[in-house]
């Protein structure tokens, strides 16, 4: 890894047009130094291309990397507009061990009051899961499930040691299950939701660079 002068900058990632719709009409004021808001198409091999790619750029040597979007709630009693914090994020092949995420609750809490936070494993899938599948998933201890994180932060730390993180918004949960986002209520207050996150991942981004004691 290079020598960098000037801010560390910041890749968040996610996968649906309607997500990076969300975080570019977000609150923008406030980072700490540059950010990329990359929308790298659906599914693990287009997350894991997209990133790997835009990470040669030398602009983001030393980026730390957060995968977001939208994502399906595993666990009894979650609704729509929760958020998951990863502890982790896990694929078949894989495992990623995501930084500060108590930082992370914490900031996320003050920007989305009201709005529960989950943390713990966020699993990886190559297509929509549905129906029984996700007790399967719910009993190796996953929270939650997407397409995209597990592959965009192995990607990432696969081109240099750095920082990474998952955040989701839950868009449909076991009692809320959804057949399209956008078209319900559900999927408009996860949008909502996922368009107010911005500041706390810009605070999750500052609090990286703060000299450790």
């Amino acid at each position: 890894m290079t020598s960098r002068t000037g801010p560390s900058p910041l890749l968040i990632a996610c996968a649906l047009g309607i997500e990076h719709l969300a975080l570019r009409t977000g609150d923008r004021a406030g980072a700490g130094g540059p950010v990329t808001v990359l929308r790298t198409g659906m599914g693990p091999k287009a997350a894991a291309r997209s990133v790997a790619r835009v990470l040669t750029d030398p602009a983001l040597d030393g980026a730390a990397v957060l995968a977001t979007g939208f994502c399906a709630g595993l666990a009894p009693g979650m609704h729509p507009g929760d958020l998951v914090v990863a502890e982790e994020t896990r694929d078949p092949r894989s495992t990623v061990a995501c930084v500060a995420t108590d930082r992370l609750v914490k900031e996320l809490a003050r920007a989305v009051p009201g709005r529960t936070v989950h943390t713990g494993p966020l699993t990886g899938s190559d297509h929509v899961v549905r129906g029984p599948e996700r007790a399967d998933l719910l009993a190796t201890g996953a929270i939650a499930v997407d397409m995209e994180s597990a592959a965009t932060l192995l990607s990432a730390v696969r081109t240099g040691p750095r920082p990474v993180a998952a955040v989701r918004v839950v868009v449909d949960a076991p009692e809320h299950e959804l057949v399209r986002i956008g078209t319900v209520r559900g999927g408009i207050s996860a949008f909502r939701v996922l368009r107010s996150v911005l500041p706390a991942f810009f605070e999750w981004h500052r609090s990286l660079l703060l000299p450790r004691r």
